[in-house]
């Protein structure tokens, strides 16, 4: 499972896990492990139920939701705030099932570095960070790598958002290549043939290796 990572909210994150998952060959599975800010769903056109909290033992085929506009693309929505599914030590387990599952499987983090951050990394086998070129985005990203390297999932590249170009200072910065770059969009972001492209070269670049992990 590849966990899309950033410590900043507001970067990308989510559409990157979209945009991934929709440029990778099909089935794929998308999770949201991020409840207190959960937009997966609505940005897939999905309902919020049934959770990532359902997924159980019999895996994700009869939880996850397919949307008309990424058809091939399995989409689990974040636990609600509150519920039991939430709890760091549930979450972990059902993003378990959900790696151990016969399909490429993504799943989009929370910001920051607390346990809820902490969950779908561990739980992950590498880490793809999404950021900004603002200066604190790219700050809470370092922390980000650190934590998910520290976790065991080690970072494969950055996704760079909103721009075109993809200095060589962030390689340096993070310590791992620039994978993507995004081109700047108006909503709905997806829509955009420049950002579907950029998502399809990321997906080439990546697929192969995403593939071979979930064998």
């Amino acid at each position: 499972m590849l966990a899309i990572a950033g410590g900043k909210s507001g970067v990308g994150k989510t559409t990157t896990a979209l945009g991934l998952a929709a440029a990778l060959d099909p089935p794929v599975v998308v999770a949201d492990a991020d409840a207190d800010m959960p937009n997966l769903h609505a940005l897939a056109g999905v309902d919020r139920e049934p959770t990532l909290a359902a997924v159980d033992d019999r895996g994700v085929g009869g939880v996850a939701r397919t949307g008309s506009d990424e058809p091939g693309v399995g989409v689990l929505p974040a636990p609600h705030v509150g519920d039991a599914g939430a709890d760091p030590d549930a979450l972990a387990r059902a993003l378990d099932r959900v790696a151990a599952a016969d399909r490429p499987a993504l799943v989009d983090c929370p910001g920051g570095a607390g346990p809820d951050a902490a969950a779908p990394l561990r739980a992950a086998d590498a880490t793809l960070l999404v950021t900004t070129l603002c200066a604190p985005a790219l700050r809470d990203a370092v922390k980000t790598a650190a934590m998910a390297r520290t976790l065991g999932a080690p970072v494969c590249g950055v996704v760079l958002t909103r721009t075109r170009s993809a200095p060589d200072a962030v390689t340096d910065l993070l310590d791992c290549p620039v994978a993507a770059s995004v081109p700047p969009a108006d909503p709905p972001i997806l829509d955009d043939e420049r950002v579907r492209r950029a998502y399809r070269r990321l997906a080439m670049q990546l697929g192969e290796d995403l593939l071979a992990s979930q064998a």
